[in-house]
């Protein structure tokens, strides 16, 4: 993204800034820098420490999180914010969970139960947010979307009997084809290899825990065997293979079952082309003429709320309770989360992000996390609309970049801003990479998209410790971890320095950041290697404390 690159000292923006701050007198302290001199962590990292490594500080821990803790410690001692309310448009939230049930967004203006819509919105009973998914939980991708409403147009037909109106459009079916070919093919692969795998293993586990008297055993358990039979060589063999991947052979299993399970789940519904997922909302997704569809049901029909898990922890990021002795500390305070509901598990509909996007900017939201995407779109004017809509309204869109590993400046992902490296179409889209907690080398996530141009900062993505539904907690990683540790800054920001816009604080997340000269392996590909000051626009990782210092002298 480039229209702020470190542009903060220059006098043009220096007299735009003047006088647009906090009325709080300055933070008095020296931002962090030079940190190509900081030596490298040589212990490795504690339990205790990977729980929390995303709030740690590079310059005194050795660990590249965003200095959270050091910035409540140091910074924030004496002063106090306002709300901030930050609309988190994901999968849903269990909005009941021990450590967000008291940062939940209320609907002061809704009267709970009776059925009537109060505050004259459109959404009747919006308590807590909306559900523009209604009942579903399962989807398509999109390219399979397309495929079947384009078939019967396209199939059989060359390029060379289409006409030139039509010519874009075959291109995209065309596409769409190789993409679910290829897909669907690996992924029965992966089902087939899972399978022969588990076909083995369970009755190798059987036999050998059943000699040995005990389920958990070792490496060395199974060499101290004596006199193995032929059968029983070959189960220690692959049990001894197996332990190189989990050390408890029960927990592996249940890995593989889950893979099983994920797997074919993709083949019975992401990848499902008889399927009508969107029936059960009654909703035309391709006419955006009215936007008053779904229910006020935020965490999703699932009864186990498994469907809200992806929400839940990127919530839980955001803006877990801090300091109440229970599971851990989101990064703000002064927050309420507004959950609006509109992923699925497949890929998400423009209409339901562009009118979650609208919903969330109407009802006072002033930040916004957007972790999800895709690579095909059938209407993504809707979303830039939307996106449009929200810099106008001084509204600041925290975005994921992806999990591809690849290069944002020549794939084109969506949601985004602009289109290749052309001019952006907002000012408050703020697309975020993802940091391993490794400074090095593998600084950057092996899964993380990056770009100069269309990646603008990184943040913490790598086991990622927060909220899962049911008052759990589990490590998930992704750039959908990244985004909301870095919409957790910005909303503290924007809750300490609330006459700062929205474009003011994007300006101060990318140029306050971290940066290095270290060269970094890119997409998990270790012949591909680039300098991390050239992966974004920035060059930077997201760090709170300078992020604080810059903003109070604004």
């Amino acid at each position: 993204m480039n229209i702020l690159k470190s542009s903060f000292i220059a006098a043009g923006a220096a007299a735009i800034l003047s006088g647009c701050g906090s009325t709080s007198a300055p933070i008095i302290a020296t931002p962090v820098a030079n940190i190509d001199m900081l030596p490298l962590k040589v212990a490795p990292i504690t339990d205790t420490q990977l729980k929390m490594w995303s709030s740690l500080d590079l310059a005194t821990d050795t660990i590249p999180g965003m200095a959270v803790d050091r910035t409540y410690a140091e910074l924030l001692t004496g002063r106090t914010g306002q709300k901030v309310i930050v609309g988190v448009i994901d999968s849903g939230v269990d909005i009941e969970h021990e450590d967000l049930k008291n940062v939940i967004w209320t609907n002061e203006d809704e009267i709970p139960g009776n059925n009537i819509d109060d505050d004259k919105n459109g959404y009747v009973d919006d308590i807590h947010g909306w559900n523009f998914l209604g009942n579903i939980v399962a989807e398509n991708m999109e390219y399979v979307r397309i495929i079947r409403k384009l078939k019967p147009k396209y199939e059989g037909k060359t390029e060379s009997s289409i006409s030139a109106a039509d010519r874009e459009e075959f291109a995209m079916y065309q596409k769409a084809n190789a993409e679910y070919e290829k897909e669907v093919q690996q992924t029965n692969a992966n089902v087939q290899q899972y399978t022969g795998i588990l076909s083995q293993l369970k009755p190798a586990h059987a036999a050998i825990s059943k000699k040995l008297g005990k389920e958990d055993y070792s490496k060395a358990d199974l060499a101290k065997i004596e006199n193995p039979t032929e059968a029983e060589q070959q189960q220690i063999a692959l049990l001894t293979q197996m332990l190189n991947y989990d050390d408890n052979i029960p927990a592996f299993i249940k890995q593989v079952e889950g893979g099983i399970e994920y797997f074919q789940g993709r083949l019975d519904s992401h990848f499902n082309m008889t399927a009508d997922f969107r029936g059960a909302i009654g909703d035309n997704p391709d006419d955006n003429s009215n936007p008053y569809y779904g229910n006020n049901d935020v965490d999703g029909p699932d009864p186990k709320k498994e469907d809200a898990k992806h929400g839940t922890h990127v919530s839980g990021i955001i803006a877990a309770q801090r300091n109440n002795g229970v599971g851990m500390d989101g990064v703000a305070s002064n927050v309420e989360i507004m959950v609006v509901r509109a992923v699925p598990d497949g890929d998400e509909y423009d209409k339901d992000i562009a009118n979650a996007i609208r919903y969330a900017v109407d009802n006072g939201a002033k930040v916004l996390n957007t972790s999800f995407g895709k690579y095909y779109s059938t209407h993504p004017e809707w979303v830039n609309d939307a996106l449009r809509y929200a810099a106008k309204k001084d509204v600041l869109v925290v975005n994921a970049a992806g999990n591809e590993g690849l290069n944002l400046d020549e794939t084109r992902v969506y949601p985004n801003d602009q289109v290749g490296t052309g001019a952006e179409i907002s000012e408050t889209f703020l697309t975020v990479g993802a940091l391993n907690y490794k400074y090095g080398s593998d600084l950057v996530a092996n899964f993380s998209n990056y770009g100069k141009t269309n990646v603008d900062v990184f943040g913490p993505g790598v086991k990622i410790w927060a909220t899962t539904p049911l008052n759990t907690y589990e490590y998930l990683q992704g750039t959908s971890m990244a985004a909301p540790n870095v919409a957790g800054v910005a909303a503290m920001i924007r809750s300490y320095f609330p006459k700062l816009s929205a474009k003011q604080v994007k300006q101060i997340l990318m140029d306050s950041g971290l940066s290095t000269k270290t060269a970094v392996v890119l997409g998990g590909d270790p012949s591909n290697i680039g300098n991390f000051a050239e992966i974004s626009t920035s060059g930077k990782m997201v760090n709170m404390y300078n992020a604080f210092i810059m903003a109070s002298k604004m």
